[in-house]
């Protein structure tokens, strides 16, 4: 397994960094770190959430330029949003590499509310669709959510924005609001059951550890256990 540091490849083709929350802050340690990834394939580099260190962190050089490695053999960058809180780098990562590859910003619709340029350019996510050369959107939630987690078939990987996180070594469901047990029993948990039918073996949360062996056992685990509550979670 390489290693750009701090950007690791964790499995062929799966690039991953951390940076600090540009916004969630606890009592406790969980959470304060986001993680986003580059995947490679197909003369094509994908970001998923990316969020670059702040300006003054002593990581960001190093991630930026790990970052125009992977786009320097790449001929086609597509910057993926999970969720419309996770817009973070999107823009200017678009304008770090607008003038040397083809790029494309894509999200649900309410993504473009968090752009500070009215101009910068939105391609709308579409469950059941393809997302750049290397994705495909799934749906979750009933009603549907803004949250569209992504399917990258050619590296049998599962994206989620904060619907499945990584902890204690393996997943769970979040819900940052109390919920009922029938509520999740009958409206949320039977959305993520068609997840469970794809070919996948890797999940890649952006909050908490990747899970890179077994991930559908761990996935089938996680909606077994039912919602996860950080505020129960110890220090």
């Amino acid at each position: 397994m390489n290693e750009i540091e701090p950007v690791s490849e964790i499995a062929p083709g799966i690039f991953r960094w951390q940076t600090r929350h540009p916004e969630w802050h606890t009592r406790i340690e969980w959470g304060h770190e986001v993680a986003s990834f580059a995947l490679t394939g197909d003369q094509a580099l994908t970001l998923v959430d990316p969020q670059l260190p702040a300006v003054d962190s002593p990581t960001r050089p190093a991630v930026e330029q790990a970052l125009d490695r992977l786009a320097g053999a790449a001929s086609r960058l597509d910057i993926t949003i999970t969720i419309p809180y996770h817009a973070r780098s999107a823009e200017e990562l678009f304008e770090r590499y607008r003038e040397s590859l083809e790029v494309a910003i894509w999200g649900h619709p309410a993504v473009a509310k968090r752009f500070s340029g009215k101009a910068t350019p939105l391609t709308p996510i579409e469950p059941g669709e393809a997302v750049g050369r290397s994705a495909v959107a799934l749906a979750i939630g009933k009603p549907r959510r803004y949250e569209t987690p992504l399917y990258f078939a050619a590296h049998k990987a599962l994206a989620f924005g904060d619907a499945v996180i990584g902890i204690d070594g393996g997943l769970r469901v979040w819900q940052q609001a109390p919920t009922s047990p029938t509520w999740y029993d009958e409206r949320f948990a039977p959305t993520l059951a068609p997840l469970l039918q794809l070919d996948f073996e890797r999940v890649l949360p952006t909050h908490g550890d990747p899970v890179l062996h077994d991930a559908r056992r761990a996935l089938r685990a996680a909606v077994a256990a039912g919602p996860w509550d950080y505020r129960n979670h110890p220090n």
